[in-house]
């Protein structure tokens, strides 16, 4: 039994009750007479309490058990309702596996993220970072089991791929010490969208849940090489459905993380000045708002002074900066950015009949700015072959995507989400080096 699993069934353990488990410790302090151990075993932030009286002090040689040894240890469950902990064990045995040595970098001091991020094989043993990746882990499970609740179909979209799905040119490239290992020019995926789409052609309803890759030279807090995206793809769906089905997903995977990870949410709560979990709670409860992209540019246009970025106009790309004003200052919720110029959207995209605009919408919310990125797909063979033109992207690699629309295509949305930048909301972490087990970036690759 996990101390997590302990820990919610406190109903079922009887006072006295025989016990045995294993882990980290994590604090050891107390005197000649009576000990206490803080045990983690990795389930959860909170720990389990080791008591240990007078000669098994000296049995278990506790002075020599630094922090972060692995141990083995029995006893009887001891419930302790009024105590600050609500059980504890009181040790009869107990076995070091292994001790830490006195360079162990893990220690009671305060150790700046900086530091942490220099050692990403040993971070995970603070309670900030065992936090995030139980988060990380939470939400990972939610998002799933909602997609198979809606009677989705996971497909496993390809890491290699001769397609640049974006565009835009920002690609890894693939290939062997010896040459050209695959006969053409390949890449790591920057998206699994388009394989989606073809397998939503016969699915209906799929979702790809993998890493993707960039090659942009971006030193920022929020942008990795390497990263994991949620992308659904739904045949017969148009925009005015692929986004209320967004908005669902998202809050109702949030709202489950948060009342099945207490301990967790709390603790990053404490870190955010107690506000996280009521700006989460907030953005849960307040229906999502539709807004015009050029409603949107009208807005900032009135309040550029406030902005970084002044020069506002039709068919900018909207900022960071911009993207948050709108949803705290002007609709104080989420809000679908939607019809957004063509010119500065994806290949693939559904173009309006204004010709100036394509049916692709963005979720934002209060901040953090976007969090989901989709659209209605283009149906039309003549008009994607049109636009690849426009945008210099050659056809040929991407003729298998344009065939699709001969064989018995459903129109189709879909959109994708970031999955760091999901786990950096609902955790408060403001770098995405810290949502991830092992952060790739420009010019920094660690093991």
């Amino acid at each position: 039994m996990t101390i997590k699993k302990l820990l919610t069934s406190l109903n079922d353990i009887k006072h006295g009750q025989d016990f045995e488990i294993q882990g980290w410790v994590q604090n050891n302090r107390g005197n000649e007479k009576i000990k206490f151990l803080a045990l983690t075993d990795g389930s959860t932030v909170d720990t389990l309490q080791l008591v240990i009286k007078s000669e098994n002090i000296k049995r278990f040689n506790l002075d020599k058990i630094n922090l972060g040894s692995s141990i083995k240890v029995k006893g009887k469950l001891l419930l302790t309702p009024t105590a600050p902990q609500p059980i504890e064990l009181a040790v009869d045995d107990l076995i070091l596996i292994n001790n830490t040595d006195e360079d162990f970098p893990i220690q009671k001091k305060e150790t700046t993220l900086d530091f942490l991020r220099e050692i990403p094989h040993l971070r995970h043993r603070t309670n900030l970072f065992r936090a995030i990746m139980i988060i990380r882990n939470a939400l990972l499970f939610e998002i799933h089991s909602y997609f198979q609740k809606h009677d989705f179909l996971n497909i496993a979209a390809p890491i290699i791929t001769s397609n640049d799905g974006e565009g835009a040119g920002e690609t890894l490239i693939v290939n062997s010490s010896e040459g050209d290992f695959f006969k053409q020019k390949s890449f790591l995926g920057v998206t699994g969208q388009l394989h989606a789409e073809a397998y939503a052609a016969g699915f209906k309803k799929v979702y790809t849940f993998a890493p993707t890759f960039r090659a942009e030279n971006s030193h920022t807090t929020k942008h990795l090489a390497e990263f994991w995206m949620i992308e659904p793809e739904v045949a017969f769906y148009e925009l005015n459905d692929i986004i209320p089905f967004a908005d669902n997903l998202l809050k109702t995977v949030i709202s489950n993380v948060i009342k099945k990870y207490p301990s967790e949410m709390k603790l990053l709560d404490s870190l955010k000045d107690n506000n996280l979990i009521t700006t989460l709670k907030k953005y849960i409860s307040t229906p999502l708002k539709i807004m015009e992209y050029k409603e949107a540019i009208k807005i900032l246009e009135k309040h550029k002074k406030e902005f970084e970025e002044q020069n506002i106009f039709f068919g900018m790309d909207l900022g960071s900066e911009h993207e948050k004003f709108i949803a705290e200052k002007v609709v104080n919720g989420p809000v679908a950015m939607i019809n957004y110029p063509k010119d500065i959207k994806a290949f693939y995209m559904y173009q309006n009949d204004d010709k100036k605009t394509v049916a692709a919408f963005d979720l934002l919310v209060p901040g953090i700015g976007e969090i989901i990125g989709g659209s209605q797909r283009e149906s039309r063979y003549e008009l994607l072959v049109q636009r690849l033109k426009e945008l210099k992207i050659k056809q040929e690699p991407l003729q298998w995507y344009l065939d699709l629309r001969k064989y018995g295509y459903a129109p189709s949305s879909g959109f994708g989400i970031g999955f760091e930048r999901l786990v950096m909301y609902v955790t408060g972490v403001a770098n995405i080096r810290d949502v991830i087990p092992f952060p790739r970036t420009p010019g920094n690759i660690k093991m």
